[in-house]
């Protein structure tokens, strides 16, 4: 069964997309109950959103007995749900048949086992992971890739539904599957038209009339059409998604590919391209910035030749 807007929805995780997010469920409302290891984020919310409440422990947003998860990574899911540190996590005090929504980027192998742990509590779990970064959280137009039960997804997509649009991926871990194997193509783009754009300058090619060409051409992606002139020919690097997550999720697709035994070469390129640019670039960098990166090995290459 479906459930029905007047019933609270826990929120774990209230950042850069999490902000928006609750936002837009309690704007089709869905009352919230929001947490974050940073209170005063998640009071400043409360107040500026009406059907917003601020928790001050996991217990409190576990009440809801559905519980949206936002965090970092897969293993800061585990801990709020397992707990850690000694302290207690969801699972500790949500009602028997209460449900986990992950829609961080997770690894798939990971969640599979998690939801191991909570079905045998009595507990469930889907992941449904999201693409299309800040400008469409708030939009509510989120691309949201969700695996699971289908009848828990049925029940809860009305919830997923005030957010973007969701497509359902298959099993439990499928979802997270779907957004490391999805951004690893993203990264592809990126890497790619920074390296085309690169020799084409070398040889004496406009960039921007590169950029024009590619747009109307086979060789169009996402990278060429959104990224290469408003954030890496210009320099303004502010797609709003960090280096440091893309390095990540492309990490999850290269070690799901290595889980499965599955050769992925160009995968393994990418993963290892991303590494070095973020440990030359910083934890701050934006992931158009490996645009610089690569013009930079571009200079030292030409340089060594020389």
């Amino acid at each position: 069964m479906s459930m029905t807007g007047d019933q609270p929805i826990g929120f774990v995780g209230i950042g850069n997309m999490g902000v928006p997010m609750a936002r837009n469920l309690a704007r089709a409302g869905w009352p919230v109950v929001a947490f974050d290891l940073r209170p005063d984020v998640v009071d400043t919310l409360a107040d500026e959103q009406a059907n917003i409440t601020a928790a001050r422990d996991l217990a409190r947003v576990a009440e809801c007995a559905v519980v949206v998860t936002m965090l970092p990574n897969g293993a800061d899911v585990r801990g709020v749900v397992l707990g850690a540190d000694g302290k207690p996590g969801l699972a500790d005090a949500l009602p028997q048949g209460g449900l986990v929504i992950d829609m961080s980027s997770s690894e798939p192998m990971g969640t599979r086992d998690l939801g191991a742990v909570l079905e045998a509590r009595g507990l469930y779990m889907i992941d449904a992971p999201v693409s299309g970064g800040v400008p469409r959280a708030v939009d509510a137009t989120l691309t949201i890739m969700a695996g699971g039960d289908g009848a828990l997804i049925d029940r809860v997509e009305p919830i997923l539904a005030a957010m973007g649009r969701v497509f359902r991926t298959g099993p439990l871990g499928s979802g997270h599957a779907m957004k490391a194997l999805n951004n690893y193509l993203s990264a592809c783009g990126v890497a790619a038209a920074s390296e085309a754009v690169i020799v084409g300058a070398r040889f004496g090619l406009d960039p921007a009339v590169m950029t024009d060409i590619l747009n109307v051409s086979t060789g169009r992606s996402n990278a060429t059409e959104n990224k290469l002139a408003q954030h890496m020919l210009s320099g303004a690097v502010a797609s709003g998604f960090s280096l440091k997550l893309m390095n990540k999720d492309v990490a999850i697709a290269r070690d799901l590919a290595a889980a499965l035994g599955t050769p992925a070469p160009i995968l393994g390129h990418v993963s290892g391209l991303l590494s070095d640019a973020l440990e030359a670039l910083g934890d701050g960098a934006d992931h158009t910035e490996l645009y610089r990166y690569v013009e930079e090995m571009g200079r030292k290459g030409g340089a060594d030749a020389g």
